[in-house]
């Protein structure tokens, strides 16, 4: 990460500590990104402000009183026993797992009875809303149009309706009850800011939901150890590996399979690697007849809850994946590194400090953010991608793109 930042600063036109640009006013769509001929790509300069970036996002919705508005909502929800579910698209349906997951955490803290917030695919939930509670939708941008169809059903059965996103101004903000604004906005279309954004928003707003006072600079403190682990080359070698395969599977449970789900996305998106997402017991049961010695395999596991359990499994599922001759890498938490052998992860593994300052779910979330965005910009940098466009620089990629918002066809 210092490496990153001392290059940004040596170009001199990038301050890694400055406030992104918010979306255009009036609000419209955010520009392509402009081309560059070669890195460093504006993603990689996404993920060196992101430190600082989390911390501004949670002091602004904090004083703005979003955070408290909808930790409010969410208790009212919990008091009435009715449900309250987190929903969006692509990246974003990462981030509302993740958010579901920390809003749970500070559910728990809370003592409000009931299981708590779950996430819902937003295309699914507006074929199935929920009838009242509160549904809370998440888009960077804002214009998601299966996320908005979400709340509006969700709406017409009685439901409130929250959005975390870049601009109040966006569409999706008249479709809310409450909106926490995040402000700052993307520049790459690999969506970076767009995941770890509301992740931070929705721990400050769980800080509230328990009772207490929240500190933004702890968000800072937490993304920055997980990017400050990757130094020595350790997302280099790890990117290394999956660039050369013609496959990577990433291998998670509990918490991971977030961060999993977000980092097979973003290798595909920047580095067009086919990437598949494996429970951990799932992967042993039928999944290992189609991997070999060009298969490339993740290990994800910085959840805390029944970590003993989760690494005896892990490391035999390691094992298993190395007979068929694949050289396992790994993101692991502190704990969980001292309890797999480093001779499982031949491929490399990149150790997070535990955040034991930050409850379960921000923690795992937030530490693993820097390492699977850093480890993808690193198979990009191999495979010679270039991640800003998430390949609609090329005619054909484009126009799948447009095709798949244009109107479905009639019979």
């Amino acid at each position: 990460m210092d490496d990153l930042i001392a290059t940004l600063r040596t170009r001199g036109s990038f301050n890694p500590d400055a406030p992104l640009p918010a979306a255009p006013m009036p609000w419209d769509y955010m520009p392509t990104p402009t081309h560059r001929d070669g890195p460093p790509w504006a993603t990689a300069e996404m993920i060196a402000a992101e430190p600082a970036l989390v911390a501004r996002v949670g002091a602004r919705v904090v004083a703005a009183g979003a955070a408290a508005a909808l930790a409010a909502a969410i208790r009212e929800a919990a008091v009435a026993g009715l449900p309250v579910v987190v929903t969006g698209c692509g990246t974003s349906e990462h981030a509302a797992m993740g958010v579901a997951a920390i809003l749970r955490d500070g559910w728990r803290a809370a003592g409000l009875p009931g299981a708590g917030p779950a996430a819902a695919q937003a295309f699914e939930l507006a074929l199935d809303p929920p009838a009242g509670g509160l549904v809370i939708g998440i888009s960077h941008e804002g214009s998601t149009g299966a996320t908005m169809a979400a709340m509006d059903a969700a709406r017409a059965l009685g439901a409130r309706t929250a959005a975390i996103t870049g601009s109040a101004h966006s569409p999706i903000g008249g479709h809310a009850d409450i909106i926490l604004e995040t402000v700052e906005m993307d520049r790459s279309w690999c969506h970076t800011v767009g995941y770890v954004s509301p992740l931070a928003a929705a721990t400050v707003t769980a800080g509230i939901l328990a009772g207490g006072t929240p500190n933004p600079d702890k968000l800072r403190v937490r993304l920055l150890a997980g990017i400050d682990a990757t130094a020595g080359g350790r997302a280099d070698a790890i990117g290394a590996a999956i660039a050369a395969s013609t496959h990577l599977l990433v291998l998670a449970s509990g918490m991971d399979r977030v961060t999993a789900r977000e980092f097979a996305l973003k290798v595909e998106e920047a580095a067009w690697v086919p990437s598949s997402v494996r429970e951990l017991e799932t992967f042993l049961h039928g999944h290992l007849p189609a991997t070999g010695s060009d298969t490339s395999l993740v290990l994800v596991l910085t959840e805390r809850d029944s970590l003993d359990v989760r690494a005896a499994r892990a490391c035999q599922a390691l094992a298993a994946a190395a007979v068929t001759g694949i050289r396992p890498a790994a993101i692991l938490g502190a704990d969980a590194a001292a309890l797999i052998p480093a001779s499982l992860t031949p491929a490399g593994r990149i150790v997070i400090p535990e955040g034991s300052t930050m409850p379960g779910a921000p923690a795992s979330l937030l530490g693993a953010a820097g390492p699977l965005q850093l480890v993808t910009l690193a198979v990009a940098a191999a495979r010679g991608t270039n991640p800003d466009p998430i390949r609609r620089d090329n005619p054909v990629y484009l126009r799948a793109a447009e095709v798949a918002d244009a109107p479905a066809p009639t019979a």
